[in-house]
């Protein structure tokens, strides 16, 4: 708001930075949300041990989470547009956190029991984390001009490898010294005590007590969606057939979808089974996994901020939004790639080397949520990312399985990076030939 001084000229108040605070709680959330999922990870031999699960029956657990993850984000995406972002994020911070916390108990029940009890939860906190990334979407349209977007689109989403970088050693440190169990306990009180903290900092723009109107006014004329959560506790919203028969049949969004879907092998590979290989394939003791699978993630963090950076640096050069989304997601996965020169090392220093470059290589391509935040239609912008994370996060139910029993069957990981490899290639294919002209949906209303 524009104010007077003493000798009458008009001095106009600088703008808040109220949206990069928001951006930075959504980051640290994120960080606690794949923490949480990559605990069994670095808790999965011991528990292998422990309960008696075998390599193929691991896989069917790490599947658990994205069944239920898969199975909710439609369901999440309807009721961040029904109620507003705000309400549904933190409810569901709060319960997975919950369930998060009970997984270190349960060793009380025994043998198939206990697995069982242990899928159940993991399952609950796959639901209630459905929402985190559509929410993430839907704060970052609201609250980030297009010029802006990618990269904080870039921060949130390079939380997965912080979370790795961070988590990874304190689990790997927890785990020798207090059992695998202390783990969960851990992450759950960890997430509980964020979930009040966040309350303080994540708000709507429009009703957010720190941000002034020249931040507003700034972001509004950026193309932010300041308004889209306005009166969501006033008005119902039923579910759009309509809408979603649009969003399910534009081939832009179909090849979004299956982009993402291609990029998330990757990431799971890194959050579920890379660990173990490390583990399992080269010997590695659990301590030193914990800190050695921290260095490719710092590398994929890096080239997490740097996709969203370069994207945004493109954008302005060439001011065309396919080639500032296309260009970093290309090269990115063409990096990513050589995690097969693996196979053929056996230095321990090279591996490390190389899996670092695809992990930074897959932080710069990761440039999913960007997109989705630049063509998600304002009535739908839940549902259409709850969609865009669900074709993405069948890789969770699919590539944990196949490299479970690509493992079982072979005795040794060379095929399962080679299986991961291809669908870096598949990405690229679909971005580049399928997705055509990034741009925003408009809805058409039904007649």
């Amino acid at each position: 708001m524009a104010q007077v001084n003493e000798v009458g000229d008009v001095v106009h108040a600088r703008k808040t930075n109220v949206r990069w605070h928001v951006v930075i709680i959504l980051f640290i959330i994120t960080a606690v949300s794949v923490g949480d999922r990559s605990t069994l990870a670095i808790a999965g031999k011991d528990m292998t041990t422990s309960l008696g699960i075998n390599p193929g029956q691991m896989g069917w657990v790490f599947s658990a989470f994205a069944w239920a993850y898969c199975m909710a984000q439609i369901p999440g995406g309807w009721l961040l547009d029904r109620f507003g972002s705000k309400k549904i994020y933190l409810c569901g911070l709060c319960l997975w956190s919950v369930f998060t916390l009970l997984q270190g108990f349960v060793e009380v029940f025994h043998g198939s029991t206990a697995i069982i009890c242990f899928t159940v939860l993991l399952f609950l906190v796959g639901l209630c984390e459905a929402p985190v990334m559509p929410g993430n979407s839907r704060f970052v349209a609201a609250w980030f001009p297009s010029k802006e977007r990618a990269t904080a689109a870039a921060v949130f989403n390079s939380a997965q490898y912080f979370a790795t970088a961070i988590f990874a050693p304190i689990m790997g440190w927890l785990t020798l010294n207090y059992g695998w169990q202390s783990i969960f306990i851990f992450m759950g009180l960890l997430g509980i005590i964020i979930t009040f903290s966040a309350a303080r900092v994540i708000h709507n723009p429009l009703n957010h007590p720190r941000v002034n109107d020249e931040e507003i006014e700034y972001i509004r004329e950026g193309g932010a969606l300041v308004d889209m959560d306005q009166g969501k506790s006033k008005t119902a919203s039923a579910f759009n057939i309509s809408a979603f028969k649009q969003l399910v049949t534009n081939r832009m969004l179909l090849g979004i979808y299956l982009g993402q879907y291609c990029i998330n092998v990757l990431t799971f590979f890194f959050i579920t089974w890379f660990p173990l290989y490390l583990a399992m394939d080269k010997g590695l003791d659990i301590k030193t996994v914990g800190f050695i699978a921290a260095i490719p993630a710092i590398c994929g963090f890096l080239g997490g901020l740097m996709g969203g950076v370069i994207s945004d640096r493109i954008l302005r050069i060439t001011k065309s939004l396919s080639i500032a989304r296309k260009t970093p997601i290309v090269l990115g996965m063409l990096l990513s790639m050589v995690m097969v020169f693996c196979n053929y090392v056996d230095s321990i220093y090279l591996v490390v080397l190389f899996m670092s470059l695809a992990f930074l290589g897959k932080g710069i391509g990761a440039l999913g949520w960007a997109v989705m935040s630049d063509t998600a239609p304002k009535e739908m912008a839940g549902v259409a990312g709850g969609l865009f994370n669900l074709c993405g996060n069948f890789a969770g139910i699919i590539s944990p399985v196949v490299i479970g029993y690509i493992v079982k069957a072979t005795g040794h990981f060379e095929w399962a990076l080679v299986f991961v490899a291809i669908h870096a290639l598949i990405a690229i294919f679909s971005f580049v030939v399928i997705v055509g002209p990034v741009k925003r949906i408009e809805l058409k209303k039904a007649l």
